[in-house]
């Protein structure tokens, strides 16, 4: 049976990819998740002002893909010691969290938390957020499998952010 599962990042686009073309993850849909507007634009969402994270919701079977295995692909993403954005990208939107669809996750998500912070990986607190998951808002489709449309310019930004680097030296 399928669930789902939502995590921010970051600036969305740069989600997508490391979840897509695994075994049992059936739809990946870029949005917005934890506001308190309802139908968020990207527009509003971008002032930071709506309260919205900007989310990656995947589709997947957890008999062929475990939600832990997400949550190991999820955590190389992401610099889990910033509470106020990833990367360049500093507004209030690019806050990471995992929000959790149900007990299991939410208990799978802790104990993944507190074993990267023991792990000794960062001299820095694991500050990443586990929300409960609120109502989703599927973003624009100009969004939607952004780095596959527009691979140039995906590109540019992503080694602009500098969340490549980021990765390469915490957790290659």
């Amino acid at each position: 049976m399928e669930q789902k599962a939502t995590f921010a990042g970051g600036c969305f686009w740069c989600m997508v990819s490391p979840f897509e073309e695994q075994p049992g993850i059936h739809g990946i849909l870029s949005g917005y998740m934890g506001g308190t507007l309802e139908n968020p634009t990207y527009e509003q969402v971008y002032t930071g002002e709506t309260g919205h994270y900007e989310v990656v919701q995947i589709t997947f079977d957890p008999e062929v893909f475990p939600y832990e295995k997400l949550l190991e692909l999820y955590w190389p993403q992401i610099d889990p010691t910033d509470a106020v954005g990833q990367y360049n990208d500093r507004k209030s939107q690019y806050r990471a969290a995992i929000f959790y669809h149900n007990e299991e996750q939410r208990r799978l998500a802790e104990a993944s938390k507190e074993e990267l912070a023991r792990s000794g990986r960062f001299d820095k607190p694991i500050v990443t957020e586990i929300n409960e998951a609120s109502d989703f808002y599927p973003a624009e489709e100009y969004h939607q499998n952004y780095h596959s449309k527009n691979p140039k310019s995906y590109k540019e930004d992503r080694i602009a952010s500098g969340r490549d680097a980021f990765i390469e030296k915490h957790w290659k």
